[in-house]
């Protein structure tokens, strides 16, 4: 993984989209050598105009001055101890965010940036704040409610970058860096899952949640068809 970053850094990044009422993200892109790796950025309005960001990523200003224009930067939830590349550049640009981190990756992301909390309660009904069971304390994600349904974001646990063609495509795929369908990558079973049992209860938990209508994921294209499909059929990879 890179290094995180001390100075605000624009990497490659697509534009704006508005996904749900209140709920924003954007796709950029790592350069590794087999080519460009997904990564994003999810953004959240609550009720009193404040911001949840969902792990980071430094925007060209014309984005930059559109989600300032959407809201304000209130929260930042860097929600795996991989995901630190563009906290401290966040964090330098609004120095009142509230930083939270789940309690496993607390120690590391706080090498980067100081967090305020493991956990957070942001004070609105249609948002929420979780630390992922099975990961010990490793993974967070974000439970978000609008008039529309419920769109669950989550960080590793779940990828959906796809196969792609050409020998780089084939490397991506035997290392478990894309797929079919939506997975769960192999760095996340690696790193972050602890409790399989556990984990496959709360997909199973995410799956009977009313009116889900999308995943999230923070690697690969938001999974926008029968999701609480996907989770239970991934819950049952993890039992197996």
């Amino acid at each position: 993984m890179p290094r995180p970053l001390q100075k605000w850094r624009v990497l490659p990044h697509g534009q704006l989209t508005l996904i749900d009422d209140g709920l924003l993200t954007v796709v950029g892109e790592l350069r590794m050598p087999l080519g460009g790796f997904p990564r994003r950025i999810t953004v959240a309005r609550l009720s009193d105009g404040r911001l949840v960001i969902y792990s980071a990523i430094a925007l060209d200003e014309p984005e930059m001055q559109q989600i300032e224009h959407f809201g304000i930067p209130s929260f930042l939830i860097v929600p795996g101890d991989l995901h630190r590349l563009d906290a401290k550049i966040w964090k330098d640009r609004y120095p009142g965010l509230f930083v939270v981190a789940p309690a496993g990756a607390r120690r590391r992301v706080e090498e980067v940036v100081p967090v305020d909390a493991d956990d957070v309660d942001f004070k609105d009904a249609n948002v929420r704040y979780l630390t992922v069971p099975g990961t010990e304390g490793h993974e967070a994600a974000l439970i978000v409610k609008t008039h529309q349904g419920t769109t669950l974001v989550v960080n590793d646990l779940i990828w959906n970058v796809q196969d792609r063609p050409g020998f780089g495509g084939w490397v991506f795929h035997a290392l478990g860096l894309s797929g079919r369908k939506p997975f769960i990558p192999f760095v996340a079973k690696l790193h972050s899952i602890k409790d399989r049992e556990t984990l496959s209860a709360q997909l199973q938990a995410w799956a009977a949640l009313g009116g889900l209508n999308r995943i999230v994921v923070s690697h690969g294209d938001i999974v926008g068809v029968e999701a609480p499909l996907v989770l239970r059929e991934l819950a049952h990879s993890l039992a197996a």
